[in-house]
């Protein structure tokens, strides 16, 4: 899945090619990614793009109105702006053409859900690979009017997010630290796989209660936090959409990465299995040597 530094990238790919462009068509093979229906996609159609912006893992392409619009007609006023607001889930993403091809795929095996074509012939698709389709799309006046996005919490890397703030996240309620990392109402932007680079590099186990942290690990926490995505965010910086996913995975230490040795200190990484995903860690580096139980078969060992 696509976390904060891949769509960062994206953003910021897409800024460099989309702002000032208008909005020459907008297709939608893959009607189920599709979650808003006022307005409609096709009021997109003749709109420039202002900019593109990021909300957790979510890109929000805003685009205005187009300069022959009659700037005396205010009847359509709330929607000077409309923002195209996406979510990759976990097998989308998006690919950029410099030639948009001259039929739009209809058959429901593409992967193609939303096609949008720009006036200069460039064009951009997003697609979703797998049987699950949980690609969103919406067309909103504003991105806080999607409900998801407005629940997000802040941005680990805002000036905001400071080592008090993470320790009044984590001191709610008792938790398992990952799941709350992985909390896009608690923090936003973290997945599975950022989750599990963040704390085999903080040295603390998947499992740990949240209330148990000391101020001291806390205030630790919070700069692995920071460093780990700082980097990935360096390491997505002025790639294309195409080779930010291989970006990703060259980037990291232990997620995906089971069976191979710790580059910390030579253990081998392991793996914990859920029922529709899985977390990677060192036991030598987080749990003190001790080795988690699959969750599919038993409880977590003490």
């Amino acid at each position: 899945m696509p976390e904060m530094p891949e769509v960062a990238g994206l953003a910021a790919y897409l800024t460099e090619r989309l702002t000032g462009r208008t909005v020459a068509a907008v297709h939608v093979p893959g009607i189920q990614a599709l979650k808003t229906f006022d307005p409609p996609p096709q009021a997109l159609v003749g709109r420039i793009v202002d900019r593109v912006d990021r909300y957790g893992k979510w890109l929000d392409i805003l685009t205005r109105a187009g300069q022959d619009r009659d700037d005396d007609d205010d009847s359509d006023s709330e929607e000077s702006t409309l923002s195209l607001v996406v979510h990759l889930a976990r097998a989308g993403w998006l690919r950029w053409q410099e030639k948009a091809p001259a039929t739009v795929p209809r058959s429901p095996k593409s992967p193609i859900a939303v096609r949008v074509v720009l006036d200069d012939g460039s064009a951009f698709d997003l697609t979703e690979a797998g049987t699950r389709k949980r690609l969103a799309v919406h067309v909103v006046r504003r991105a806080g009017e999607v409900p998801l996005v407005a629940s997000l919490g802040p941005d680990p890397l805002s000036d905001e997010f400071t080592p008090a703030v993470l320790g009044e996240l984590l001191g709610r309620r008792r938790a398992q630290l990952k799941g709350v990392l992985r909390d896009q109402s608690i923090i936003a932007g973290i997945g599975n796989a950022y989750s599990d680079e963040i704390l085999h590099a903080a040295g603390m186990s998947p499992f740990a209660p949240t209330t148990s942290l000391t101020p001291e690990e806390v205030s630790d926490l919070h700069a692995t936090m920071q460093a780990v995505l700082a980097e990935a965010l360096a390491a997505a910086a002025g790639k294309p959409a195409a080779e930010l996913k291989d970006a990703k995975r060259a980037g990291m230490r232990v997620h995906g990465r089971a069976g191979h040795e710790c580059p910390v200190c030579g253990d081998v990484v392991r793996e914990v299995s859920f029922a529709d995903s899985s977390l990677q860690y060192c036991a030598t580096c987080q749990t003190g040597g001790k080795v988690l139980a699959d969750r599919r078969m038993s409880r977590l060992l003490r």
